[in-house]
């Protein structure tokens, strides 16, 4: 057999070893999030439900949906642990941007009228690609007009 008919076969395993290879790294970091919870962190069941961890087992995990609702799953069927934050946005629709805290609308408007003396220094008159009329030459106000006196004329 020569080389050129066990390229497909070669290329086939080459592509099946790549695929495994990565379905063994996404189920290795599944393991590794799911034994990094401890009680108190906020979860996704693959179901879709959210819940608090309360209690960590080898196999199966402790979860408080509610006021009174504690519910026994197994570690595999955590979908995601979710950060502090991520939680309280999701379950309980806080929202804590920092950002908003800085920016402070002021009790007065000085602050908005306040303008900075090297901007204001520059007094140049900005052209706006307009000619007023006496910039324009002696001739074309004359031709002007000329040709508005003619379409008066017409007119009448």
């Amino acid at each position: 057999m020569s080389l050129l008919t066990l390229l497909p076969f070669i290329v086939l395993i080459g592509a099946m070893f790549l695929m495994t290879r990565s379905a063994k790294k996404k189920q290795q970091q599944a393991i590794e999030m799911r034994n990094q919870m401890q009680p108190g962190s906020g979860v996704r069941t693959i179901g879709g439900m959210y819940a608090t961890v309360k209690e960590v087992n080898e196999d199966t995990v402790l979860l408080d949906a509610g006021p009174g609702v504690e519910l026994l799953f197994a570690k595999n069927s955590i979908g995601a642990v979710l950060t502090d934050e991520e939680y309280n946005r999701i379950v309980h629709g806080i929202e804590h941007d920092l950002k908003s805290d800085a920016d402070v609308v002021p009790d007065d408007a000085s602050s908005l009228t306040e303008t900075d003396d090297a901007s204001d220094s520059d007094d140049t008159p900005v052209d706006l690609g307009k000619k007023d009329a006496e910039d324009e030459p002696a001739d074309a106000t004359a031709d002007a007009r000329a040709k508005k006196s003619e379409g008066d004329s017409d007119a009448k």
